[in-house]
């Protein structure tokens, strides 16, 4: 251990309460023994340092931080310098603010679009996720501070995140949701990881010992502190046993209890505990001596650019009819659109940050060599129909040389703890653009939304430039692109499929009640469209240029492929080229391209260079459910290089010596898979390739501590039941209002036990099995247990607190 002689300094009792949060971001210090508090903030796409009283959900006021784009729009940079610049521009600002680790970043598969975190997860692709991750980790740790790689793992829904199962086979588990994170720690290097809320194969993540031990610390060689998502703990002991170091944000003096008295029944051990306790002194100890800022405001205003920088390579320009852009100087141009006054950049939960500044469109068009003959709203924001803004809007477009067209998904669409119901935009911005499409045919469209959306509409707009969730300085960044002062370079880092229908995990997600069953296996995304020939609007890696680029002479050789870039446009401008490697007739069922490489190049009109990818390990590698390994399948293997994964510009071939003797799938057993036909995987399929039982989900019987409240309705208890309807009653007030209730969401699809996990001490588990006997008829039984055991916790936390932590530092 590293840090023996302050473990030897401490008592059990003290070890025990260490390994919980004292409040909602920060740990116990013990400032005589030289333990100073280590303070956590949320981050992916922007420091979320709360003032005052902190929350979960971000509903409180935050430090004013700069507002990068999200994780959605750095994926479509392809950009891992960028990607650490912008690490580094996180890691400063959390220095400035005392943060020793910044939350982020988020790095879960985008297995469907419906997630309502997509806009923070990075790609549906693995490779591209994982070395876009490293990149931001590195970057944030430049600054004394440490990076969290969240949430580990198969986290990819947000409705019942802490009371649902994810049922996935290891193969699919090993090469599709765990390769991010894999790539992550061996180059990013992160001081920590943090736990997700869910189950994986009927284990939480948080106490799961193949995850934790065999895979992160024992595969990965991962040395650093695993934290649980807020309220993710389950079973501490368990956690602390399999791997997982800091239980946050503050459950109360009880888990400290729960330690010790799984030490004296020989559940776990104390040297369980110091392993735990010497990971989180080396990640306290190694965060505190953070990079020094002078000027917090110098600081900012250089980061504003940064963020401008980001936003430009985070658009994808999807379309580009009779070259309608970049717009020409002098042009009559209308702007319509509300979110031209008042932007959509950045999502809403625990990601929500306060910005130092926003930047709009109409307060920038002005700097531009355009004729401005408008401006107009054109749409109510919330989706409500309204004929005046939208005659003022199509008079004005009538007027106008082009007309800028901002639009997408608002604020209620996106956001932790809620899933979309649909991949649609609202109606009364539709009804605009066809209206608009009517009175003048150069119509411009400007997106704005973190995750796919459908666009049956597209049609009407001969130019669509999708900007996503650009950060606070969007507005300028797109207006670069627009009149070409900047070259659109972005491409895509997620499918966005012609409809909902045709996503692999239409059928199965997201859950229904307790599992979720991953039975498209590695088909996700792009892997399924391609293979299974299902047409998409834009597909993974798709993005135009105002230039043009011409691929030429590959060359391929056991280490690595050679090709060449030429700028065959008028303009100045970066490329990403995409190297796929597929093999065709494979004994082992597979995607029919797989990324395994990319090179962003900037290339001057009519220069030319050539590009190097080397192979690494992970270029042709699978892995073998029947050796429980990493195997090589010998074969004659297709090497692409491709502008997007539809556009494959140079083709080669190399063969390759395998290392698999015993291959682990018959065939015509599998069939749908070998057909990559995985919207219906019966049973009897995706039970061989779990290799086990599918676990019965169904809700039913008495309640449990890990059921969720949501599940109230069917209890026994009709107080339990009135407490649903009530849950129920507000959740509907707000959907029909157009504003999530986030908090109300959170209760709604939290489990029982997050009730003592998430009230700083007020509660104990002891109190929770009460709540639960309540709910489940037992009413007496009950009430006698939630309140002898409030009196008990509160009076076992005072003795605890006076006898044990003395040494405690005080608020």
């Amino acid at each position: 251990m590293k840090h023996s002689e302050i473990i030897k300094k401490m008592t059990l009792e003290e070890k025990a309460a260490y390994l919980s949060g004292k409040n909602e971001w920060a740990t116990r210090d013990f400032p005589e023994i030289g333990i100073p508090p280590l303070f956590c903030s949320d981050g992916p796409n922007g420091v979320r340092k709360q003032q005052g009283a902190g929350d979960h959900l971000g509903l409180n006021p935050s430090v004013p931080a700069t507002c990068f784009p999200t994780s959605v729009g750095i994926s479509n940079s392809w950009d891992k310098e960028l990607a650490d610049e912008v690490g580094e521009a996180l890691g400063e600002e959390a220095a400035a603010e005392g943060v020793n680790v910044l939350l982020g970043p988020g790095m879960n598969i985008k297995r469907n679009p419906l997630c309502g975190r997509n806009f923070e997860y990075i790609s549906e692709d693995p490779y591209l996720s994982g070395k876009l991750a490293a990149a931001i980790i590195r970057g944030i740790q430049k600054n004394g501070v440490s990076a969290c790689a969240k949430h580990y793992a198969v986290n990819s829904q947000e409705l019942r995140r802490m009371a649902m199962d994810s049922v996935i086979d290891e193969r699919t588990l090993r090469e599709i949701y765990l390769e991010s994170f894999e790539i992550a720690i061996e180059e990013g290097k992160p001081g920590s990881v943090m736990s997700s809320y869910n189950e994986v194969n009927g284990v939480y993540a948080n106490e799961n010992r193949h995850l934790l031990i065999d895979i992160l610390r024992k595969e990965w060689g991962f040395d650093g502190a695993v934290i649980t998502d807020w309220g993710a703990s389950n079973d501490h002991a368990l956690g602390v046993k399999n791997g997982s170091t800091l239980e946050m944000p503050a459950p109360g003096l009880d888990a400290a209890r729960e330690l010790l008295e799984a030490v004296r029944s020989g559940k776990i051990t104390e040297s369980d505990i110091d392993a735990r306790v010497d990971e989180l002194l080396e990640l306290t100890l190694k965060t505190q001596d953070k990079k020094k800022c002078a000027d917090k405001a110098a600081m900012h205003k250089a980061h504003h650019q940064v963020a401008k920088k980001a936003a430009v390579e985070a658009a994808v320009l999807l379309k580009n009819e009779e070259k309608l852009l970049p717009l020409k100087a002098g042009e009559k141009i209308a702007v319509i659109g509300d979110f031209a006054f008042t932007p959509r950049y950045q999502g809403a939960g625990s990601s929500m940050v306060n910005s130092t500044k926003v930047d709009s469109i109409v307060e920038l068009i002005g700097n531009y060599d355009l004729q401005i003959v408008g401006m107009a709203k054109g749409y109510n924001r919330e989706g409500i129909d309204d004929d005046a803004l939208l005659k003022e809007a199509v008079d004005l477009a009538a007027r106008a040389d082009k007309v800028l067209y901002f639009f997408g998904l608002n604020e209620n669409s996106e956001s932790e703890g809620l899933d979309r119901k649909h991949m649609r935009i609202p109606q009364n911005q539709i009804k605009l653009m066809q209206s608009l499409a009517q009175v003048n045919q150069k119509l411009i469209g400007i997106i704005s939304a973190g995750s796919a959306i459908e666009m049956p509409w597209h049609h009407h707009m001969k130019a669509i430039l999708h900007g996503f969730l650009s950060g606070q300085a969007g507005a300028g960044a797109i207006l670069d692109l627009l009149t070409g002062k900047e070259v659109p370079s972005g491409k895509l880092g997620e499918t966005i499929p012609k409809k909902y229908e045709d996503t692999p995990s239409f059928n199965y997600y997201p859950s229904r009640q307790r599992t979720s069953e991953y039975r498209e296996s590695v088909f996700v995304g792009y892997r399924y469209f391609s293979t299974a020939e299902v047409p998409v609007l834009y597909p993974f890696g798709f993005g135009l240029s105002y230039s043009s680029f011409e691929y030429s002479d590959l060359k391929v050789n056991e280490k690595s492929v050679s090709f060449k870039i030429k700028n065959s446009g008028e303009y100045d401008a970066a490329e990403i080229a995409q190297l796929y490697i597929g093999l065709e007739g494979a004994k082992v069922f597979r995607p029919v391209r797989e990324l395994k490489g990319f090179e962003r190049v900037f290339l001057k009109a009519g220069e030319e260079k050539e590009i190097s990818i080397e192979f690494d390990n992970k270029s042709f590698r699978y892995w073998n459910t029947k050796t429980n390994g990493w195997e090589v399948e010998a074969g004659n293997y297709s090497i692409m290089i491709g502008a997007s994964s539809e556009d494959i510009r140079l083709k080669g071939n190399l063969e390759v010596k395998g290392t698999t003797e015993s291959y682990p799938y018959d065939p015509a057993k599998l069939p749908s898979y070998y057909k990559a036909d995985v919207a219906h995987v019966s049973d009897k399929e995706y039970e061989r390739i779990l290799g086990r039982a599918i676990p019965d989900g169904q809700w039913n019987g008495e309640l449990g501590i890990n059921d969720a409240l949501c599940q109230m309705y069917y209890a026994k208890s009709a107080l339990a039941r009135f407490g649903y309807n009530f849950l129920n009653k507000r959740l509907k007030k707000a959907e029909n209002a157009g504003v999530p209730d986030l908090n109300t969401l959170f209760q709604y699809n939290m489990p029982f036990r997050a009730i003592a996990k998430m009230t700083g001490g007020m509660v104990s588990m002891e109190m929770v099995y009460g709540i639960v006997d309540v709910v489940n008829g037992h009413f007496f039984k009950g009430m006698g247990t939630v309140i002898g055991g409030f009196f008990r916790n509160r009076r076992l936390n005072k003795e605890y607190e006076a006898k044990y932590l003395k040494r405690q530092g005080k608020d």
